[in-house]
């Protein structure tokens, strides 16, 4: 059970990624096909579920955000990922701002990769 829940973690994860490059590159190209409702919907049911399933796989390890650093570090980084790509995609005024914010929410979700693969705060 453990096994298949942290390989659907690790695919959503994935088509996370790649549905947040793609909007990106839509935005900074100005497409219309971003206010298509499935590019506004999908990001959300994806990351939901991502969300969940690491929840799950926290509370199958039976971990604790405080007593594991590298969590914590993870959740940061979410935050992080989240907050950019609410700046990229909704509050960025202009081409440059919206291209800064997007690149620095993909460094968050590498840092996040980075850290759930070593299981290190500085996996660096």
């Amino acid at each position: 059970m453990y096994l298949t829940i942290k390989h659907l973690h690790v695919a959503l994860a994935l088509i996370s990624i790649s549905g947040f490059i793609a909007r990106g590159l839509l935005h900074l190209r100005h497409s219309p096909r971003v206010r298509h409702r499935f590019v506004r919907i999908a990001p959300h049911v994806v990351d939901t579920c991502l969300l969940l399933t690491g929840l799950w796989l926290a509370w199958m390890w039976q971990m604790h955000v405080v007593l594991q650093p590298w969590l914590m570090a993870k959740l940061t980084a979410l935050l992080a990922y989240i907050v950019l790509g609410m700046v990229a995609f909704r509050f960025a005024r202009n081409d440059a701002s919206r291209a800064t914010a997007w690149l620095l929410a993909i460094l968050a979700f590498g840092y996040m990769l980075l850290v759930a693969h070593t299981k290190q705060a500085f996996p660096f």
